[in-house]
């Protein structure tokens, strides 16, 4: 099975390039999604010790937390500590439920591929981008969001400059929605015609 990550910086689509495989019928996978259910759960506790106050009836408040991680960026690391752990637990076990059901290719979104350092043992790896101009125009269109956060949240991240130069695949999600869908369904055949699925 080809394991295809998905990845890029803030605000530049990787949701919509999820999407895309998932129509195009390819098992996905949301890290982004992995963390909502652990912060909804599993995590909520472990969360709250390290930064109390940040829960609600069980459920980690995520506006509260990036609150306190603004006032104290030295947090970011002891969440991730945290928190990458269990999510790459549950790629793991998706990826092995994939392979399992005789997929050709499963496709694992994954924020901070680059920046986590971590090998997930992808075959590929599929980088979306939009000009800079687009990217902060739709990070501040995001509730709560100030040009402050915006900056200190970019900062955090690898220059999208570099992860394109890391990339298997491009994607340019300022193209329209149906663009996207066919570039992603004419890979797929591509990669299952070359593994003759069934």
């Amino acid at each position: 099975m080809q394991r295809i990550g998905i990845t890029g910086s803030i605000a530049t689509g990787k949701s919509t390039l999820l999407a895309a495989f998932a129509a195009a019928g390819v098992p996905v996978f949301s890290a982004d999604a992995a963390v909502a259910e652990l912060y909804a759960g599993e995590a909520a506790a472990a969360v709250e010790a390290l930064f109390p106050g940040v829960t609600k009836d069980g459920v980690v408040d995520r506006q509260v937390l990036s609150q306190k991680l603004s006032a104290d960026p030295a947090g970011f690391k002891k969440l991730e500590a945290l928190v990458h752990p269990l999510v790459r637990d549950r790629i793991a076990q998706f990826l092995q439920r994939a392979e399992s059901a005789g997929h050709a290719l499963a496709a694992v979104e994954v924020p901070l591929l680059f920046e986590s350092g971590h090998d997930y043992g992808f075959d590929a790896i599929a980088v979306t981008h939009v000009d800079e101009a687009v990217q902060r125009q739709r990070i501040l269109a995001r509730p709560g969001m100030t040009v402050d956060k915006m900056e200190s949240l970019i900062a955090r991240q690898m220059p999208q400059a570099e992860k394109k130069k890391r990339a298997t695949w491009l994607f340019d999600t300022a193209q329209p929605r149906e663009v996207i869908g066919a570039d992603v369904a004419a890979l797929v055949a591509d990669i299952r015609s070359k593994r003759q699925d069934r």
